[in-house]
């Protein structure tokens, strides 16, 4: 018996009746299956079940072998056009500078530009914990100098000690 992932193909195909398609994808109509599999074996070709779930199911005579291969070639060139997002994070504190702020800037901007995400986290020490707001206002200003580039994917929380965002890059239309 087949396995439910594996596609049916020639003498593995059980049913009654199947809906038959040429290798020249001409519709030649519902007939049994012994029909469909002898058309098959006449052109050389194999009788391959591509709609199991359609009543009735539908089959095409086409070479198996070069319809294997051409889905594993299409396959490889998708993974090859898969962009993978990376999370980056720039971390600030509460008492950064105006200067070193302009830096970290600069680093967000040209990981966004690259199409990645980026985390920005504030961790708070000891008697900061107190005045968390002073904390949201550098983050937020932070994400404020980076409108343009960037879009607040995960709005500011606070996880422990540490203030995070999530910024993600502006879609291009």
């Amino acid at each position: 018996m087949a396995v439910k992932n594996q596609t049916q193909l020639n003498g593995d195909i059980r049913d009654r009746e199947v809906r038959v398609i040429s290798a020249t994808g001409e519709m030649l109509g519902i007939m049994p299956s012994r029909e469909a599999l002898r058309l098959a074996e006449e052109a050389e070709l194999d009788l391959v079940k591509i709609s199991p779930n359609a009543v009735p199911p539908v089959c095409k005579i086409m070479d198996y072998g070069k319809f294997k291969f051409e889905q594993a070639k299409k396959e490889k060139e998708n993974r090859r056009n898969q962009k993978i997002v990376e999370l980056k994070e720039v971390q600030l504190s509460m008492t950064i500078d105006v200067g070193d702020l302009n830096v970290k800037a600069k680093q967000a901007t040209k990981f966004l530009e690259q199409g990645n995400k980026v985390k920005v986290t504030i961790r708070l020490r000891g008697r900061q914990m107190a005045h968390a707001n002073l904390g949201k206002d550098v983050i937020m200003n932070f994400a404020e100098s980076l409108k343009e580039i960037s879009v607040i994917e995960k709005p500011l929380n606070m996880e422990g000690r540490n203030l995070i965002l999530i910024l993600g890059p502006v879609k291009k239309a």
